[in-house]
């Protein structure tokens, strides 16, 4: 989808196809063109593996660079946070969301996907756990129920005994058999692309609504997870805790073209750096820019070893993701590693 904020980069032989194996924009390699040798690279083929390995890299050296940042950036963080003006804080919220930008170029979703349709049921799914888990429970899932008419007319039995690892089960299968036969009977089988409609459906509330909007449909919204609500809540852009009250507040902040990426990189600092009872201040590079500085491990080199995913050397929370993720696929339900 050319408005994603991922996307492979397009390989083939003359030709591209339109068929995408992902919302954000992951692309099916078209079939070798017969005129073409098959042991033989195009030179369209060449370029765009030059391209899309220049892009890994260069996500890869952000991040080392954004690495040694942190550590001059919590050293200077050291005077007790003043007060601040409404303008102020909007300013600093703004250059937060710039450096976020530099720290993760590459955030994403971070659920598994090919269509509207799977984002949404992951999304109804990652309530109360993690991504990882949705991930590793979702290929079952849709090997079985590839459509919304075939979930629909699930066993309810069967569906709670694949979704189990995800937890809430017998909630989460009632919402999905609900959903799905809204899609059938509603909305011709198609995910619709409004929020209105969105959050007509069983077990789809703002969040969820904006998380598939923004991923498979490219329309600008604020996704308030634990994680985001968290954050904000500590860089003082906001004291809400209802969700969208807080949702409301932050797109007054920032510019409606910012909204999806800004939900991706804040939750993105979430569950790599900023945790939620031991952040790790010390090797965050917006340190000077927070109030909350010092809640959590000051020493860069404890800190270090509280940063998560590809930041600590750790494997992601996606079992398939996006090309130019600097980090390692996460392992299989079952395989012992997850």
């Amino acid at each position: 989808m050319s408005n994603s904020p991922v996307r492979a980069q397009v390989e083939g032989a003359g030709r591209v196809s339109g068929e995408q194996n992902s919302a954000v924009g992951e692309q099916v390699s078209p079939a070798p063109n017969k005129a073409t040798k098959a042991n033989k690279p195009t030179k369209v083929a060449k370029v765009a593996k030059v391209a899309k390995t220049a892009k890994s890299a260069q996500a890869v050296k952000a991040t080392g660079e954004a690495s040694k940042k942190a550590t001059r950036g919590a050293a200077k963080q050291a005077k007790p946070w003043k007060p601040e003006s409404h303008l102020a804080m909007v300013r600093r919220a703004r250059k937060i969301n710039r450096e976020l930008a530099e720290l993760y170029p590459y955030a994403h979703p971070e659920l598994d996907f090919r269509n509207p349709f799977e984002l949404l049921v992951a999304t109804v799914l990652s309530a109360q756990t993690t991504d990882l888990r949705v991930n590793q429970t979702t290929p079952a899932l849709f090997a079985k129920y590839p459509t919304p008419e075939d979930l629909a007319a699930a066993d309810p039995e069967e569906l709670e005994e694949i979704i189990r690892p995800t937890g809430f089960f017998r909630a989460k299968a009632k919402s999905l058999i609900g959903l799905s036969a809204a899609l059938r009977d509603n909305f011709g089988g198609e995910v619709p692309g409004r929020l209105e409609d969105l959050v007509t459906l069983p077990g789809v509330g703002r969040k969820t609504a904006n998380v598939v909007l923004g991923n498979a449909f490219g329309v600008p919204g604020i996704t308030v997870d634990t994680h985001f609500g968290r954050l904000v809540r500590r860089w003082k852009w906001t004291e809400q805790e209802d969700p969208e009250k807080i949702e409301a507040e932050i797109c007054a902040i920032f510019p409606k073209s910012e909204w999806t990426m800004l939900s991706h990189r804040v939750i993105f600092h979430g569950r790599r750096v900023c945790h939620s009872r031991k952040p790790a201040c010390g090797a965050c590079p917006i340190a000077p820019l927070c109030p909350a500085y010092g809640e959590g491990e000051t020493d860069p080199e404890k800190a270090k070893k509280l940063l998560k995913y590809e930041l600590g050397g750790y494997p992601g929370q996606r079992l398939a993701p996006p090309p130019d993720y600097p980090g390692r696929p996460a392992a299989p339900l079952g395989t012992g590693d997850e």
